[in-house]
This record gives structure tokens, C-alpha cells and sequence, in this order.
């Protein structure tokens, strides 16, 4: 009988054996299945992600070229691959891109009967052959219209961009740091003015407008003494330049009955170049 027994209670511990290394196995096919459901769904979850900021961007994309006028709408919400394989930005008219800042530039800007009005002497390729005058912005816009091919359009383009009223923007507000251009402007309201300079210099300093994080001021000296007719006439050209002059600081007095000396200093501005910023957006894997 004793021997029986042992004999059962052998099967029972090795029965219990087998029960263990069965629930062991289970449980490790069980966590690694576990594991490897997790690491799935958070590489779903991670590609759904990537998938999704790459069409944000793709729309971003679409939208400026859209909205800048670089090609003609597209027929969807964004961009087909055929569509922007078709587009020539260089043969694309301002008629086919309405409500764009290239039609707005093109139309509006170019045809300002204000900006049109300030006075600056042309080069000879505004001059219209037929007439003998420089040319209207009817006259410019009829040239463009009939443009056909891409040299016509990008030659009709600089051309309404030498003659038209866009010619003055870059005078009143350049978009880049240019001491000479500044001396050589005020120097020509001097002159206008009926007086030559004696002392105009820039300081060289250069600062960020306090009405504008894009918009810089240049500080220069300017000096006048002359009676009291001409300084008069060169303060009221200076208030009428398109070209801005912020007069800051300045001293007044007189050198004779009928002479003035003014020394000023003054500030003029102009604007950084204007560009799409590109920017770089990582996306992790579980949200981090």
C-alpha cells in the first residue's frame, strides 16, 4: 500500500510539473503576444500620425501656391502631382490667377494713379515706340495680355515693372539695406530743392522699427545752411519724398540776418526681404 501511494503522489508532482510549465508557456506566448499587439498599435498609431502632418503640410503648400498665384487653382482642394507638373509659374497670366497677391500686384498695385504720379525719370525702354511717350498701364496691360509665349510674358512683366506705378515701392520702402541709394535720394530732394549739400552722411546704425518686427531704421546726419527760402523748400521736399525721413533730433539757428543752419539727424527705412519659412516638425512614436 505504501508503495501505491508514493507511486500516486510521483504522478500528482509530475502531473503538477507539467500543469506549471504549461501556464509558464502560456504566459510567456501570452506576454509576447501582448508585447508585440502593443508595439503594433503604437506603430499604427505612429504612421497615422506621420500620414496626417504630411497632408497638413501638403494642404499648407497647396494653399500658398494657391493663394500667391503661382499657378491657376487647382480642381480639387489641393494639388494633383499633374496638376503642378503642368504649371509653368513663368507662363501664368494674372487673368488666370484672380484674387492672388501676383493678380493683386500685376492689376492694382501696377495701375495706382497715387504711386503713378511720383515723379522719377525713366529708362528709355519705357518709351513707346509709336507715340513717343512712356508708356500708359493700358498700354503696359495690353502687352502683357497678348503675350503668348514665356519670354514674351517674363519680358512684358519686367516691363510693367520698370514703367508701371510698381517701379516707386522699391524707392519708398526697399527691401534691403542700401547707404547709397538713401545719400543718393536725398541728395536728388537737395538739388531739387535748389541747394547742394555740404555735409550728409549715414551713422551706420542700424535698428528694429519699434511698429514693425520686419521693418529697419537707418540713422544718418544731415546738415543745411541757406536763407531761410531754400531750407524751407528742402524741409517741405523732405516732407513730400515718398521715400520716409524721420526727422529725430535737430538744432536750428541762425549764421546771419537772413541764413540758417540746421544739423538733424534723421531716420529712413527699409524692410527684409519677405519669404516662405520653411519649418521642420518631428513627430515621436507614442505621442511624446
Amino acid at each position: 500500500m505504501a508503495e501505491v501511494a508514493f507511486l500516486k503522489r510521483a504522478k500528482i508532482t509530475q502531473a503538477q510539473q507539467y500543469m506549471l510549465f504549461a501556464v509558464f508557456g502560456a504566459a510567456v506566448v501570452l506576454g509576447a503576444s501582448v508585447a508585440i499587439i502593443i508595439k503594433s498599435v503604437n506603430k499604427i498609431s505612429y504612421n497615422s500620425n506621420v500620414i496626417a502632418e504630411e497632408e497638413k503640410n501638403i494642404v499648407v503648400y497647396s494653399n500658398a501656391i494657391k493663394d500667391i498665384g503661382v499657378c491657376p487653382k487647382p480642381s480639387g482642394t489641393i494639388y494633383s502631382s499633374e496638376e503642378l507638373n503642368k504649371c509653368n509659374p513663368d507662363n501664368v497670366q494674372a487673368s488666370r490667377v484672380p484674387n492672388t497677391l501676383r493678380s493683386n500686384i500685376l492689376t492694382s498695385m501696377a495701375a495706382n494713379t497715387a504711386l503713378n504720379s511720383v515723379d522719377k525719370s525713366l529708362p528709355s525702354v519705357c518709351t513707346n515706340s509709336k507715340t513717343g511717350k512712356s508708356y500708359t498701364y493700358e498700354e503696359l496691360e495690353d502687352i502683357y495680355n497678348d503675350a503668348t509665349t514665356d519670354a514674351e510674358i517674363s519680358a512684358a512683366s519686367d516691363l510693367i515693372e520698370t514703367c508701371s506705378a510698381l517701379r516707386v515701392i522699391p524707392d519708398a520702402l526697399p527691401a534691403f539695406k542700401n547707404e547709397e541709394a538713401l545719400l543718393a535720394s536725398l541728395n536728388k530732394i537737395f538739388l531739387d530743392s535748389g541747394w547742394h549739400p555740404e555735409s550728409l552722411s549715414p551713422t551706420g546704425d542700424v535698428a528694429l522699427a519699434d511698429f514693425g518686427t520686419n521693418l529697419n531704421v537707418m540713422s544718418l546726419r544731415l546738415s543745411v545752411e541757406a536763407n531761410t527760402g531754400i531750407t524751407k523748400t528742402v524741409l517741405s521736399n523732405i516732407e513730400r519724398s515718398i521715400r520716409e525721413f524721420n526727422i529725430n533730433r535737430a538744432t536750428i539757428e541762425w549764421a546771419s540776418s537772413e541764413t540758417l543752419v540746421i544739423q538733424a539727424q534723421a531716420s529712413a527705412y527699409y524692410m527684409n526681404e519677405s519669404a516662405l519659412q520653411e519649418a521642420t516638425k518631428t513627430v515621436k512614436q507614442g505621442g511624446k
